[in-house]
């Protein structure tokens, strides 16, 4: 498969940093980058490699209020301490919490990654690229008018409805994170034009305690939302399983004219913030039928993003590397060791070991849900509530 693959990228995205002591560490950007880079996939033909602007403000009042804007560029300054009221105000606007302190610079930060969104937009979109990465965004919870878990602009959502703007008329997002999409699901509730499709931990265990299927989207765009709630202990099969029984059926009926899709892998079975079960094997696998998908209903036109995942050295790296490598059209050999030079790094920067295989010999293969389904499975449960909700709604039997 040829692909051109246009990375938005530059090491001042690692300027998101919201503390040593906070999950969401920006050496696993480094990281995944430097991986890539040994493994040669950002030097091939085909691959760009582009500094991204940052997002402006006209840019980021596409899915956020103005006075939020604003507040964010207040507290990112650290000349401007905040009193009791402005602390209480910050609060409000999920500021200054646990998930999402403030830092200095971090209206900056969080611009520049949904600028980097942003660009990988317009070059799939203007044809400059047929694949757009985005690694540093896929931050996918901030709302219109606050930040949540650990997201202060929610960049996948302001790339959506830039391509709106511009004209496309049909936007499918999937989301593979362990977490609910929560707040690109809620940017564009009631408008048709864009399916979103999140899998992720059942939200009776894990934050944001939303995405059931039974939300189906608002009155005038019903079926546009799509949630399947896998049960915590989700292993690669029964993901898989989901994920083709419930994806590639809801996307060839609807026809994007772009795919965007959130790759966080805190799915990983070592993942600190989530309790699903998945290896990099699987996450590999998501990976490359998202790709295929792309080439299948909207003729290769693909923006991907990172996301979660808080396993710093031993997941998230190679999870992501594996996903440039597949939008790259070159995917690296699981059975690969990782490079000496890359191992070298990682002791460098970090205190931990450095994984020496790019595969954890999971299972990437799933049983399809057409073969038969069980009511006593709880993923096959899950499946069939989601289907059941939603899939009637566009036009397809459960």
């Amino acid at each position: 498969m040829t692909c051109t693959l246009h990375v938005a990228w530059d090491d001042g995205l690692t300027g998101y940093d919201f503390g040593p002591q906070h999950p969401m560490s920006p050496v696993r950007l480094k990281l995944t980058m430097e991986l890539a880079q040994a493994f040669g996939r950002l030097r091939q033909h085909g691959v760009s490699v582009q500094i991204p602007a940052a997002a402006t403000d006209a840019e980021l009042e596409l899915v956020h209020h103005p006075a939020y804007i604003a507040l964010v560029r207040l507290a990112s300054d650290p000349a401007h301490r905040p009193s009791a009221l402005t602390a209480r105000v910050l609060a409000d606007h999920g500021l200054g919490t646990e998930d999402d302190p403030v830092f200095a610079g971090m209206h900056e930060a969080a611009a520049m990654i949904t600028g980097a969104t942003l660009a990988a937009a317009r070059a799939v979109w203007t044809s400059a690229a047929q694949h757009g990465a985005s690694i540093a965004g896929g931050l996918h919870h901030a709302m219109h008018r606050s930040a949540s878990g650990f997201c202060v602009y929610n960049d996948p959502a302001v790339a959506i409805a830039w391509l709106l703007r511009e004209g496309a008329e049909r936007v499918a997002y999937v989301d593979v994170d362990a977490h609910h999409g929560d707040g690109v699901q809620t940017a564009f509730w009631n408008d048709p034009r864009v399916l979103t499709i999140s899998l992720h931990e059942d939200p009776a265990t894990l934050f944001p305690g939303t995405g059931r299927p039974s939300e189906t989207g608002g009155p005038r765009a019903e079926g546009s939302a799509v949630n399947v709630a896998l049960p915590a202990g989700t292993r690669d099969a029964g993901w898989l399983r989901a994920f083709h029984a419930v994806v590639p059926p809801l996307l060839r009926e609807f026809r994007p004219q772009i795919l965007v899709s959130q790759h966080g892998c805190d799915t990983h079975w070592s993942d600190p913030l989530a309790n699903l079960e998945l290896t990099i094997d699987a996450q590999r696998a998501a990976h490359a039928a998202l790709h295929a998908l792309a080439h299948e209903v909207c003729d290769g036109r693909w923006l991907l993003t990172g996301g979660g995942g808080y396993q710093h050295v031993q997941v998230v790296p190679l999870s992501w590397a594996h996903l440039l490598a597949e939008a790259a059209g070159t995917p690296i050999d699981p059975e690969s060791p990782t490079p000496g030079l890359w191992r070298e790094y990682v002791d460098c920067v970090t205190s931990q070991p450095s994984p020496k295989r790019m595969t954890e010999d999971g299972w990437a293969e799933h049983y399809p849900f057409e073969s038969g389904y069980d009511p006593a499975e709880p993923v096959d449960r899950a499946i069939m509530a989601t289907r059941k909700a939603v899939f009637p709604l566009n036009g397809l039997t459960p």
